[in-house]
């Protein structure tokens, strides 16, 4: 029987939401624990503070390595990475880690930035999951759900290009500050695969430049008794999400996609990228985070940990 010691701590550290895992030097997880202290709650707390609760959490060794990634490597966070420019080799994401100033050896991990005045963009977390979940010379298309949605262009190894849709915060802004709050029922279970969900992905797909319209259309197809109000969410959400993967599609193509996803954001995701022609391969979120930050630990700490 393999006897597994602990080598390190992973942690992926958001804006509203901490996670940290004891970890052996295989990558195998030993313990976890998680809270909603993220970067805005560490604002007026502090972040040694936190770490150092869930330290004692995890019941982790005082002289274990750390390796964080996400938001407390932003700016406003504990100390800033700054940014690694593509194209980034996901292999070198631990050359660009930045050390805090406290007791032990806790480091932070970059994010990646796409420095092009015709298309900026950032991405700080989800770096570290691409970094677990693709092989060394890995190319490919990788779609990331979420908040703030990421489709990223990897070729042989590196990061070349990405986009960011701000789809999960439309449709929390859309439900809950505009006139379809009417057409959402709150208190409903998460949208669901359903034929509504299939409908509006359908409807936003074929005519993604008419998105405002069929957002319109879907409150006045209840007031004229064509739909019902417990679809709302459903249809809402396959709306967003199908006028993400058409200009996706007219970004990258259709083809094969490593899907990082969870639950049901994941399926929905899932749904929709098979009805569109995708090729899709679906990888767990959590796993690939710790599986990042696990490698970017065997870089900087491989030596000590053997």
């Amino acid at each position: 029987m393999t006897v597994r010691k602990p080598a390190f701590v992973a942690v992926d550290w958001g804006t509203s939401s901490f996670r940290a895992w004891l970890m052996a030097a295989d990558g195998h997880v030993l313990a976890e624990t998680r809270g909603p202290e993220g970067m805005l709650h560490c604002a007026t707390t502090g972040f040694a503070p936190v770490l150092t609760d869930h330290l004692a959490k995890l019941d982790a060794a005082q002289d274990l390595p750390i390796v964080i990634c996400g938001m407390a490597g932003a700016k406003q966070g504990w100390v800033e990475a700054p940014y690694l420019r593509t194209p980034t080799r996901l292999g070198a994401l631990h050359d660009g880690a930045q050390r805090v100033d406290t007791p032990g050896d806790v480091r932070i991990l970059p994010g990646i930035a796409q420095v092009d005045p015709a298309a900026p963009d950032v991405m700080r977390g989800e770096e570290t999951q691409l970094l677990g979940v693709t092989e060394p010379n890995f190319t490919g298309l990788v779609c990331i759900p979420g908040t703030h949605s990421k489709w990223i262009r990897i070729e042989n190894g590196n990061v070349v290009s990405f986009t960011t849709y701000m789809t999960g915060e439309l449709f929390s802004v859309i439900a809950q500050h505009s006139i379809l709050k009417h057409a959402i029922e709150h208190e409903a279970a998460s949208p669901a695969a359903n034929d509504a969900f299939r409908d509006g992905l359908q409807r936003a797909i074929a005519k993604p430049a008419g998105l405002t319209a069929s957002l319109f259309s879907l409150r006045a197809a209840q007031l004229l008794g064509f739909q019902q109000r417990a679809d709302g969410a459903t249809r809402l959400s396959g709306l967003l999400i199908g006028t993400e993967i058409a200009d996706a599609s007219a970004r990258y193509g259709t083809q094969s996609v490593r899907l990082i996803g969870a639950g049901a954001l994941g399926q929905l995701y899932a749904t929709a990228l098979a009805q569109a022609g995708f090729d899709i391969s679906i990888v767990d979120a959590e796993r690939a985070s710790q599986q990042g930050l696990a490698k970017a630990a065997i870089h900087l700490w491989g030596a000590t940990f053997t």
